[in-house]
């Protein structure tokens, strides 16, 4: 049952209700009556008790016309009647346009304020770098943004994502903090809308980063925003486009839209064949986190006009305070650890790793090399693997294609997941088999502590432990959880065993990696900060896409651990410059190294990237040389 309103003010309420839907004509009737019945009365009281007004009848009248006047702004003028209505007619246009300019006014500037609350007006910069999108990766692309244009004066982020201005704004505050001298500029709009984009100036910026939304369709949204952009501005062979799509089966369609400049990754591809690479060399993320974020040295490109008709192996040891890693040649191919006896051409450019692309300078004289302490040594023979992956989902197909390019015949891989065997197996079949692993699958729930005893762990040489999703197509956020419990189990089983378990964690959020219950300096992939970095690299130098494209490679050069004993003597004082003339006569190129007894310590865990060559160092048991070649 309603229950009515009742009383003087819901009447009163009521009653004013009724007269605000009649209209403006009547409301300023309204308006014009209540003024003349409080401010005539007011007037003659103001009049009638002022002690120096008229005596006479007539003249008070014309006091209280003249406040009357004064106070509804109509002039108030004295006269013959036609001179009276006159005034008041002028008095009223006056008003009239006065009021009408203040409401244009008033109205312009809300509809700006709302436009700029809103995220709809057009940013008007040059050589910025474009965001297109809304996910979790934006936070670390910009925060690598900010981290690249530290050094520039006036440095520019626009973002433009279907989503709410402020709450764009307050999350990259949030989670990305101060950003120096970038400037990050958030505007409202589709992505996939050609008439929407020009919101962000796509045409003026250096480089445009197409970001995946996740979720199912997250890969045509991809595609979609690609078409848009294409449709919205001209290709410029200046500009840098880059995108990520997750399934390999899309790959093709965004490569399409991105057109001939376009560089697009797939995810589940890259992250795969990394999670196999470091299972098999551990360290191997650490280093990788090194050279991919802008903080220290990283990937660059650099003229070899001062070396051309040097040979590359003359190359590596010409400078002091740069790691040179291959060789882009003038045509545009990218060859990682060629051969020392390669002739460098005058249009061909280093491959190189150091602090800044400005900081590559050939040292005066050539770092020391104690020939005494280089060891020669031959290749390693491979053994067959024992290997344990842990988990399944959408890319663990992939991983298991990956491992069969990678370990030695004989090697075996056991597979435990909640999934059906019959399922994972032809999941298996259909991106290739295996040809050298043999691999058996198990069911159960990692989760639980008796699945993990029943496996003897410790008798693995690695394990791999991915993103469990639970059969679903997309990840979510208990997909970390599953995780986390999951490495609390290896923990006990690693304590219980009395030593180290060689383990490779795949998270889907980098915050949760703080919470993993593991030594410090464990190897980690963390999917949606990889790709971040990777798109962020390529946005800032178009041409290090085939330097990655070799890396991540199961052919060509990759980055190795290797132990550090099959290149200089142990235990002894040596400059990096012998490690690296020790590492060019086995064809390879030496960029760093990883002491053993650092690893559980500081924020490098031990892992030095690009050290100079004149400082000495002193190798033990367990140090690891950083090498890019071959194998």
């Amino acid at each position: 049952m309603v229950r009515r309103a009742s009383g003087p003010w819901s009447r009163l309420r009521y009653r004013f209700d009724n007269l605000m839907v009649h209209g403006t004509p009547v409301l300023i009737g309204w308006l014009t009556l209540v003024c003349l019945v409080i401010v005539v009365p007011a007037s003659v009281v103001l009049v009638w008790a002022d002690r120096g007004a008229p005596s006479g009848f007539s003249g008070r009248a014309t006091a209280v016309w003249q406040s009357v006047g004064r106070t509804l702004r109509l002039g108030g003028e004295v006269g013959p009647p036609v001179y009276v209505a006159m005034s008041v007619l002028l008095a009223l246009v006056a008003l009239l346009f006065v009021s009408a300019l203040v409401s244009l006014i008033t109205t312009g500037l809300n509809e700006r304020l709302l436009a700029l609350r809103l995220g709809r007006s057009v940013v008007l910069e040059e050589r910025h770098t474009v965001l297109l999108g809304w996910s979790d990766q934006v936070f670390p692309v910009v925060a690598e943004l900010v981290a690249a244009n530290a050094n520039q004066r006036r440095a520019a982020v626009a973002v433009l994502a279907d989503e709410d201005k402020a709450h764009m704004d307050g999350e990259i505050a949030t989670r990305v903090g101060d950003t120096g001298t970038t400037r990050v500029i958030c505007r409202s709009g589709a992505t996939t809308d050609p008439a929407v984009l020009p919101r962000v100036s796509p045409g003026t910026a250096k480089a445009v980063l197409v970001l995946s939304p996740g979720g199912p369709d997250g890969d045509r949204h991809v595609v979609k925003t690609l078409l848009a952009l294409d449709a919205a501005v001209p290709r410029a062979e200046d500009r840098v486009v880059v995108a990520a799509v997750r399934e390999p089966r899309h790959h093709t369609a965004a490569v399409l839209a991105a057109g001939r400049h376009g560089h697009v990754l797939s995810i589940d591809d890259i992250v795969a064949r990394l999670l196999v690479q470091t299972s098999r060399q551990p360290g191997l993320s650490l280093v990788y986190r090194e050279l991919l974020d802008f903080a220290g040295d990283e990937f660059y490109l650099v003229p070899a006009a001062g070396l051309a008709g040097r040979t590359f192996g003359e190359a590596l040891g010409a400078f002091a305070t740069t790691s040179v890693a291959g060789l882009v040649r003038a045509g545009g191919d990218t060859v990682l650890s060629p051969p020392p006896d390669v002739r460098i051409g005058a249009g061909d450019r280093l491959v190189v790793i150091t602090e800044d692309d400005d900081t590559a300078v050939p040292a005066d004289t050539a770092p020391p090399v104690d020939e005494d302490a280089i060891v020669t040594a031959g290749p390693r023979t491979p053994a067959a693997e024992r290997l344990l992956l842990l988990g399944w989902n959408r890319r663990a197909p992939l991983i298991v294609e990956q491992l069969d390019q990678y370990v030695r015949p004989g090697s075996s891989l056991d597979v435990v997941s909640l999934s059906d065997a019959a399922t994972l197996r032809s999941a298996v079949s259909a991106v290739g088999g295996c040809g050298r692993l043999l691999v058996t699958f198990h069911h159960g729930d990692i989760t639980e502590r008796r699945t993990l005893g029943d496996l003897d762990v410790p008798s693995y040489d690695s394990v791999m432990l991915i993103a469990d999703d639970g059969g679903s197509a997309q990840a979510g956020p208990e997909t970390d959880d599953r995780t986390l419990v999951t490495l609390l189990h290896l923990r006990a089983v690693e304590e219980a065993a009395g030593r180290e378990l060689s383990v490779i964690t795949e998270m889907t959020d980098d915050r949760n990696r703080l919470l993993a219950p593991v030594r410090q300096g464990a190897d980690f992939i963390v999917s949606g900060r990889l790709i971040s970095l990777l798109m962020t690299q390529i946005a800032e130098n178009r041409h290090l896409a085939g330097v990655f494209d070799e890396l991540f490679s199961a052919t060509g050069s990759s980055i190795h651990l290797r132990p550090a004993a099959d290149y200089v003597l142990p235990g002894r004082d040596v400059s990096f410059a012998t490690v690296v003339e020790s590492a060019r006569r086995r064809q390879e190129c030496a960029i760093g190294y990883r002491l053993r007894a650092e690893a559980s310590t500081g924020p490098s865990h031990g892992v030095r990237i690009n050290p100079d060559k004149r400082v000495p160092v002193r190798f033990g048991t367990g140090d690891a040389v950083i090498v890019v070649a071959e194998g």
